[in-house]
């Protein structure tokens, strides 16, 4: 509780001085009274409570002085403006994503470290877009994380035509921002092969992003040199093979530097949770704060507590003990 006008607080000092006043008076009557009667008179109820209306009078007194210093309770309220991003995350799930050279797979530590990046962007609109041999809409823009990551948890391998359709990846995730009004629009586009499918030309498509305002980031997934890819033997058994882990880096580069993004290249979890660690860096809200403060006035509460305290001191004084003997 704080107080509009704090120096009339020190009014307060007259009501200790009042009480020393009243109980030196009282002394003084003690002293200068005699008594015809001996032995002590018997204590009546109006004898101990003869202090008491001082009392009420005094604490009258100290709530007028606080109500009179005029008492306030602050509140403070907050008003958050957020510029959100539009991001796309557009993620190969081509059969080459369920190599082993990440735990416990491409696909599955793609899907996880980009859900947690869906979680950290509050405010923001997000999207996801799968390709192989084609491409789709997995989940449209929505500020709803959790639809997000409900609907990235669900991407599989094999659902489409196998291969790496880069160009239709980027053009269905530029397609979800067409009509994005949001002031910055993002393309995370994640691969771990080489462009062998689809209509559209990465680089026409990259074109189209560039025209649009549309930055994109481009990571590459896999170790160099071998990775262990799943395959199926001559009896139809399950088995791993080791293949060569080809990435088309300058292609990715291209795209990013062409939009004003970034290419990166992942090797194993950590490094890719470090790189969308960093794009969360990079692309960040536009978030404003305005503080108001406001003030509740108390002012009426401490009036009326003292209007009854004194109210029940004049019916002390005067109807109650008037009448005790």
């Amino acid at each position: 509780m704080n107080f509009l006008h704090p120096n009339i607080l020190w009014l307060a000092l007259i009501i200790p001085l009042i009480a020393a006043h009243y109980i030196w008076q009282g002394r003084k009557g003690a002293a200068l009274s005699v008594t015809t009667i001996r032995g002590r008179a018997p204590r009546t109820l109006r004898y101990y409570l003869r202090h008491l209306p001082i009392v009420l009078r005094l604490t009258a007194l100290a709530l007028l002085i606080v109500a009179l210093a005029r008492p306030v309770e602050e509140h403070s309220e907050q008003e958050v403006t957020t510029e959100g991003i539009d991001i796309v995350l557009s993620m190969d799930i081509s059969s080459s994503m369920l190599a082993r050279d990440f735990q416990p797979d491409r696909l599955t530590a793609a899907k996880q470290i980009a859900s947690e990046f869906v979680g950290e962007r509050h405010g923001d609109r997000l999207a996801v877009v799968a390709f192989a041999g084609e491409s789709f809409t997995q989940c449209p823009l929505t500020t709803d994380q959790s639809t997000v990551q409900t609907l990235l948890a669900r991407l599989r391998s094999g659902v489409i035509e196998d291969g790496t359709a880069i160009g239709n990846g980027l053009a269905t995730a530029i397609n979800r921002l067409r009509e994005s009004s949001a002031k910055s629009k993002v393309v995370v586009l994640l691969t771990d092969g080489v462009n062998n499918r689809g209509q559209i030309s990465p680089l026409m498509a990259a074109e189209i992003a560039k025209d649009m305002g549309i930055k994109v980031y481009t990571i590459g997934v896999g170790r160099k040199g071998q990775a262990p890819y799943p395959a199926v033997d001559m009896f139809g058994n399950q088995t791993m093979v080791m293949a060569d882990v080809e990435i088309d880096e300058k292609l990715l580069t291209e795209i990013a530097t062409m939009t004003g993004g970034k290419y990166f290249r992942a090797e194993n979890n950590n490094a890719l949770a470090e790189i969308y660690d960093e794009i969360n860096l990079m692309e960040r809200s536009e978030v404003q704060v305005t503080e108001h403060l406001l003030y509740e006035e108390l002012f009426l509460g401490w009036l009326i507590l003292a209007i009854l305290v004194l109210v029940a001191e004049f019916a002390l004084s005067y109807l109650i003990l008037n009448r005790l003997p």
